[in-house]
């Protein structure tokens, strides 16, 4: 007996079918990698922060801000799907909406949260492939030790604390907001 070791090609269509099971996935060396889900604190800061970062983008006319159900088709042909990404709007050139399907490329802006079950080595693995791919800015959230790590190139840059300002930078010039915000406890 033969066991094939070939990996499935999976197009646009395929992958983004598997949604309706309930499932986030990302594709990943040609294996379906579950992503599983993240709690309500990740989903929170996911979306204050994709929300913010959003009207910012859309008053300054900077590009389009995407949440963590957005797939980017990389030049390896995975498929990563950052918690919140930003596309400047140079790449998006020609077209009037969105794709339907999956943005050839990675995001200028990736912003990963992290959840119990990351890895090192995952996140790692994913902040190498976005650089390998044109991305030019990565945020890695944690949530547990209230610090974000800043990069941009595949080593982090700076260690930012919740007295500490996250800024845009050159990626999307302005953008501004206190680290604190992303884990102020409720007050109502």
């Amino acid at each position: 007996m033969t066991i094939s070791t070939e990996k499935k090609v999976w197009t646009d269509e395929e992958f983004m079918a598997l949604s309706k099971d309930g499932h986030c996935y990302e594709l990943v060396n040609g294996e379906l990698v579950n992503m599983g889900n993240s709690g309500m604190e990740h989903g929170g800061i996911g979306s204050f922060l994709g929300g913010l970062l959003a009207i910012y983008v859309r008053q300054h006319k900077l590009g389009t801000v995407c949440d963590s159900s957005t797939a980017f088709t990389l030049k390896n042909g995975n498929k990563r799907s950052p918690d919140v990404s930003f596309v400047s709007k140079e790449r998006l050139k020609g077209l009037k909406r969105p794709p339907r399907g999956f943005f050839q490329g990675s995001p200028d802006l990736a912003v990963e949260i992290l959840s119990p079950n990351n890895t090192v080595e995952e996140i790692h693995d994913k902040i190498v492939e976005y650089f390998d791919n044109d991305t030019r800015l990565v945020w890695v959230i944690h949530p547990d030790e209230k610090y974000v790590l800043v990069y941009n190139s595949p080593e982090p840059d700076r260690l930012l604390r919740p007295q500490d300002a996250l800024e845009g930078d050159a990626i999307v010039p302005g953008f501004s907001m206190s680290v604190a915000e992303l884990f102020e406890e409720w007050d109502f």
